[in-house]
């Protein structure tokens, strides 16, 4: 099992070594911006590092929207930033699954989801895989609880979309981290990833505040448990830099045993 942290994108593999990781994810542009990435100078170096990479998309992201000043714009941002993460050998591009405005109806927003599959086959498809990550926040959500993800999934089952799962997410979100890998999968299929954060809000409090795995509101033993189940890399995302992030990634190894031993 790789674990490892989200991390500075300035260089991947110094942070990765500051903390014992074995993978990390980082952003290729501005995270709140529409900058398209540009083609990184180490990326030779990366591809041939040992250590796996995964890129988050930008936040501002938002293919589901009705807004068409934000959606049209958000689909070539996201097939754009799954370009340049391939050139690096990124394992996956993560993105938030987004939502509609107050009183439009989710229904379209999950159409526009597929609509976006749809776009990028029409140049020739996403170059990796494109991991949908649940949500924290937001009645209007299209995967903050699962039976907004189920219909999500109707509509883009039929492509080859992955999932991430974020632990504080789900349960800021409202869902019950017990037997949650289960359901999920039965949604999904799938986990490629986990994003494993404690929360610094109450369960269903809408709340995106990560916090390390010691502290927070939930269990850490839920959090073992869910990387346990869904038996996928995992990457921690929470504060405290190369200290507090080691000491998590630390955690995980000890209490996974040998199954979360660096390779």
């Amino acid at each position: 099992m790789r674990i490892g942290a989200h991390v500075d994108s300035t260089d991947p593999l110094a942070e990765a070594a500051a903390r014992s990781a074995d993978t990390v994810q980082f952003f290729l542009s501005d995270p709140q911006g529409w900058k398209a990435p540009k083609p990184r100078e180490d990326a030779e170096r990366l591809t041939s590092a040992g250590v796996d990479l995964y890129v988050h998309a930008p936040y501002v992201i938002n293919v589901a929207t009705l807004n068409n000043r934000i959606r049209i714009p958000s689909r070539k941002l996201l097939l754009g930033h799954a370009d340049a993460a391939a050139a690096i050998g990124a394992k996956g591009l993560i993105v938030h699954g987004g939502h509609v405005n107050a009183g439009d109806d989710l229904a379209v927003g999950f159409d526009n989801w597929r609509k976006t599959f749809a776009y990028a086959a029409d140049s020739g498809g996403f170059k990796l895989p494109v991991l949908i990550e649940n949500t924290a926040g937001g009645d209007n959500a299209c995967a903050r609880r699962l039976d907004a993800l189920a219909r999500l999934w109707d509509a883009i089952g039929g492509y080859d979309v992955g999932f991430c799962l974020d632990t504080c997410h789900a349960h800021a979100g409202g869902e019950e981290l017990l037997g949650l890998v289960d359901r999920v999968k039965a949604i999904t299929g799938r986990i490629d990833l986990v994003h494993a954060n404690n929360s610094k809000g109450a369960f269903n409090s809408g709340q995106d505040r990560h916090d390390n795995l010691g502290g927070g509101t939930i269990d850490p033993d839920l959090v073992v448990a869910v990387i346990r189940a869904a038996d996928a890399p995992v990457i921690v995302e929470t504060p405290g830099g190369a200290t507090g992030q080691g000491a998590d990634i630390a955690f995980l190894r000890d209490q996974l045993g040998p199954e979360g031993r660096a390779a």
